[in-house]
């Protein structure tokens, strides 16, 4: 490919065309087609274009990927290594990504139709996460725990074992990114099964992690269906751990299979309906609105913390509302390739249809639509910011994960009505509060069923701070060296001492 760094349409476009594609399982360090030889298509869904067809993985793929990833574990040419030697070597394959960043960029956007400004952030968060996974791992100490002189008393952090990945298709290598590598970093073998709307990166990642030079067996990739592949690894009794990125629904499956094979541990990162609260002493509205609208518009609406709901004191409640129309005038969906667009196409037909059979609900059940709710004409799968105004909590639209470019506003009159209605959710992943009184920040953020609370921004933090939500949005916690302890094990060591 061209060494030139793209900034327009066309530099993007002339890349996408030099552009090939690795279309193969990545099983014990070698790439194959699936045993059963089936394939599925990956489409280009702002124009409908077959990128590639890519290996179906099922049971026989996943067995065969297990056994590797057991005997690369037990063989500890990578859970023995010493955490400086397996730090260097993710700090390699962060500088083979960062060397390949504009090409994996292109990958995403091709293959789920997010805008290339969007997906080159991505590639920012990817590398750095693995970055900082890498740096943290030499850097955990075990512990000696206080006893007398007869004893001493250790207590020791150890990989899991071998850990399946399943991950989504909205951010496809940023959310692999926070899975594999504090599970790399511990010293794991990881499977990764990328979503079968996105699998691409995945697999262009594996030429990279090779190398880079992961052992054999210690990081495959298998493509495929999560009924298939997918619940194959979640039903294996030589899985030790499942780390998953994607809907509640299917977060419960997994944890039956969990129980149903071998009590494996489940990390999941589920859905959300997060709530976006703008109290009436907010100074700067403008501010606010834009941050609003980003909030639900960014990449789609195929966010899971998305700001989906926002709730507005009723004293600004109508100004707010207009300032995010204007605010949503420029955030219209283009094509992903242009540096300028803020939004891209919906991965593919089955969510485009989906999110436009939500905004009939939404029109039907009473809601007020202010802006969008039509398709673009044309080919590919593109839906405009969307916005329905006196919206009720018994509405579709203000309960159901949507997971598109649909905003739900309700209006409160009260501190009290405000958090009754954001905590009035299966879900609580994400929440926002918009406020200059601090007394009231510090009483709602402790008040909101929400694993993260962002006050005055949306989505803010870095790789120092833990993400993952509480109730039905999951259990897990990604980035952070939080998110280490969960592939890792404690062993006390309890030693008697000879006097």
């Amino acid at each position: 490919m061209s060494i030139e760094i793209p900034t327009t349409l066309a530099d993007w476009q002339a890349r996408a065309a030099e552009l090939s594609f690795e279309s193969r399982a990545f099983i014990d360090d070698a790439f194959v087609a699936a045993e059963s030889g089936d394939t599925f298509e990956s489409r280009n869904p702002a124009t409908g274009e077959i990128l590639a067809q890519v290996a179906s993985c099922d049971e026989p793929d996943a067995a065969r990927a297990v056994a590797a990833a057991r005997q690369a574990f037990a063989g500890g040419a990578w859970s023995r290594l010493a955490p400086a030697k397996r730090k260097k070597t993710l700090l390699r394959l962060a500088d083979l990504m960062e060397a390949h960043k504009h090409e994996l960029a292109l990958i995403d956007t091709l293959d789920m139709g997010k805008p290339i400004s969007s997906s080159l952030g991505d590639m920012a968060g990817a590398i750095g996460c693995i970055r900082y996974q890498a740096e943290c791992i030499d850097k955990l100490y075990g512990e000696v725990a206080p006893t007398g002189e007869e004893t001493l008393a250790l207590v020791l952090r150890e990989p899991i074992g071998v850990v399946a990945a399943i991950v989504p298709w909205n951010f496809p290598l940023m959310m692999t990114a926070w899975k594999i590598a504090p599970a790399l970093a511990a010293g794991n073998s990881v499977i990764l099964k990328p979503s079968e709307k996105s699998p691409l990166s995945a697999l262009r990642l594996a030429q990279l992690a090779q190398e880079a030079g992961l052992p054999q067996g210690v990081f495959q990739v298998l493509p495929g269906f999560g009924h298939t592949v997918g619940k194959a690894l979640a039903l294996s009794h030589e899985v030790d751990c499942l780390a998953f990125t994607g809907s509640t629904a299917v977060g419960k499956q997994l944890m039956q299979y969990a129980g149903q094979s071998n009590l494996k541990r489940v990390y999941l990162e589920c859905g959300g309906k997060s709530p976006n609260i703008v109290f009436a002493d907010c100074k700067d509205l403008d501010r606010v609105a834009s941050h609003a609208a980003a909030a639900i518009f960014h990449n789609q609406g195929e966010v899971c913390i998305a700001g989906s709901r926002l709730l507005v004191e009723n004293t600004i409640r109508d100004d707010v509302v207009e300032r995010v129309l204007k605010a949503a005038e420029n955030m219209q969906p283009g094509d992903p390739l242009d540096p300028q667009s803020f939004m891209g196409a919906m991965v593919d037909e089955a969510q485009y249809r989906r999110v436009l059979d939500f905004i009939r609900q939404g029109v039907e059940e009473g809601a007020t639509l202010r802006t969008g709710g039509v398709p673009l004409d044309g080919p590919g799968y593109f839906i405009p910011p969307t916005v329905f105004d006196g919206v009720t909590p018994t509405m579709t639209i203000g309960r159901e994960e949507i997971f598109g470019p649909v905003l739900a506003v309700f209006g409160f009159d009260s501190e009290e009505e405000a958090v009754a209605m954001a905590n009035d959710t299966p879900y609580g992943l994400a929440a926002g509060l918009w406020s200059q009184d601090i007394d009231r920040i510090l009483r709602v953020t402790r008040r909101l069923q929400s694993g993260q609370v962002f006050v005055n921004n949306w989505a803010g933090g870095d790789q120092t701070m833990p993400f993952g939500g509480v109730k039905q949005s999951g259990n897990g916690r990604d980035k952070s060296h939080h998110s280490l302890e969960e592939y890792s094990e404690l062993k006390s060591v309890w030693m008697s001492l000879s006097l």
